[in-house]
């Protein structure tokens, strides 16, 4: 079994006793010692990090002489506004800070596969998993939200009555397969990465460094961004008004 991270045995160290219980609490056996396993620690570090950012950029806004920090969150900002302004339209501040948090959220834990010896943490299928049950989640209750419960059913229902009975249930299943849809193309696109890069190293040690990393950079950003972008669309279509 390999050594874990320096990080994941650090967390362990304080608060894998209190994991434990909680798993132990909900019928699942673990051990202090291995209750928060490497991919957990890593999205810790990651929300961390965010959390730490953002902080950083809230207490040291000027208008005058923006930092650095500032025209990092700023350009995040307008990338990830634009993009909702041009799915969404009227509207889309509301939603801005989630598909914001979900991209960075996404393209952060992508990029961590850069780091040698650290494994990608999308490439493990319980976080895409994760960011997509929460995402269907959160554009549902959304939907609800603006429509209320019978107006919302109405997408369900079809635009004819006496089909709804059997568009209902197809429409049902296609929600449900969007959780699948996006967990199965970022985590099957960030293993293949993974995959390819290491194959690679151990065939042309001198050459795969800058063309794999390279690859694998250019795949982690372009699956954060479908990600957010999918994400939008189903908020746009959820919280859309009947004409």
């Amino acid at each position: 079994m390999p050594e874990s991270l320096a990080l994941t045995r650090f967390l362990n160290h304080l608060f894998g006793g209190l994991v434990a219980s909680v798993m132990h609490a909900v019928g699942i056996s673990a051990s202090p010692a291995t209750a928060i396993n490497d991919t957990t620690a890593l999205e810790m570090l990651v929300v961390a990090g965010l959390i730490a950012f953002f902080v950083l950029v809230r207490f040291t806004l000027s208008v005058e002489k923006p930092n650095p920090a500032q025209q990092i969150a700023e350009m995040i900002h307008e990338f990830t506004g634009g993009q909702a302004d041009q799915v969404m339209g009227h509207g889309y501040e509301r939603f801005q800070a989630f598909v914001t948090c979900v991209f960075l959220f996404v393209v952060l834990n992508n990029l961590l596969g850069l780091v040698p010896g650290i494994d990608t943490p999308t490439a493990q299928p319980v976080v895409p998993l994760g960011i997509a049950v929460l995402t269907f989640l959160y554009y549902n209750f959304h939907g609800l939200r603006a429509q209320g419960p019978i107006g919302y059913l109405k997408h369900f229902a079809g635009p004819v009555w006496w089909l709804s009975p059997l568009l209902f249930p197809v429409e049902v299943i296609s929600h449900l397969a969007r959780v699948m849809s996006l967990t199965i193309r970022l985590y099957a696109n960030m293993l293949a990465s993974d995959l390819l890069t290491l194959i690679c190293f151990s065939l042309f040690p001198l050459v795969a460094p800058v063309v794999f990393l390279g690859l694998h950079f250019g795949v982690a950003l372009i699956q954060a961004y479908v990600f957010m972008l999918l994400s939008i669309i189903y908020l746009s279509m959820a919280v859309a008004q009947e004409h």
